[in-house]
């Protein structure tokens, strides 16, 4: 509604439409005004609409085909650390190191003798990361219980997604920046000039 000072400053709150409706231009008034609200979103109009779910993908091996990686399932048997490490590290995008993530996963296991009560979470952040399906249980049961298995199972799907875990997170966003730069060269022709 419009006010009056007796100043002759006016000041209004309300819509263009208002506005002229009490014979004053909103132009006048000094307040902006937009034909869409940055604080309110009128909902009324799609009620029947529906979140738009993502389905969740399998994963790229069974949780027993540890021996499909020879090496990796020697290493995860006999140092599990080194696994979750490398894990862990590709999982957290190179914000934490494969060495400290090593090094808690073996402090927790000589400490509480339950690693795994730490490697579950890092299983159901790389399912969120990657879309994949529970299975064949929950995270914490599947690490709880088959422990060298879903770690092989975790480092053969980030395998399978293109990196490489031995040079970890920073490595391989090396390794893709030198690949899209040399897809990005144009060829060159007899003489030095390019096409």
């Amino acid at each position: 509604m419009a006010s009056f000072n007796p100043s002759g400053y006016e000041k209004y709150s309300g819509s263009a439409a208002e506005a002229t409706k009490f014979g004053q231009d909103a132009a006048t008034t000094g307040i902006p005004v937009s034909s869409s609200n940055a604080y309110y979103t009128d909902t009324s109009q799609n009620t029947n609409t529906r979140p738009q779910t993502k389905t969740r993908v399998r994963w790229s091996s069974g949780l027993c085909d540890c021996f499909s990686d020879w090496r990796n399932c020697c290493i995860t048997c006999w140092c599990p650390c080194v696994t979750f490490g490398q894990i862990a590290e590709i999982v957290d995008k190179g914000s934490s190191s494969c060495g400290v993530n090593g090094a808690l996963y073996t402090l927790i296991a000589c400490v509480t003798g339950c690693a795994c009560c730490y490697s579950c979470f890092y299983r159901a952040k790389m399912r969120q990361q990657y879309m994949l399906k529970k299975h064949p249980c929950g995270d914490c049961l599947v690490h709880c219980f088959c422990e060298y298995c879903a770690l092989c199972q975790e480092y053969r799907e980030l395998k399978s997604r293109g990196y490489d875990l031995s040079i970890g997170w920073h490595g391989n966003m090396e390794k893709q920046s030198r690949e899209v730069a040399m897809t990005s060269i144009p060829p060159t022709v007899e003489g030095g000039m390019s096409r």
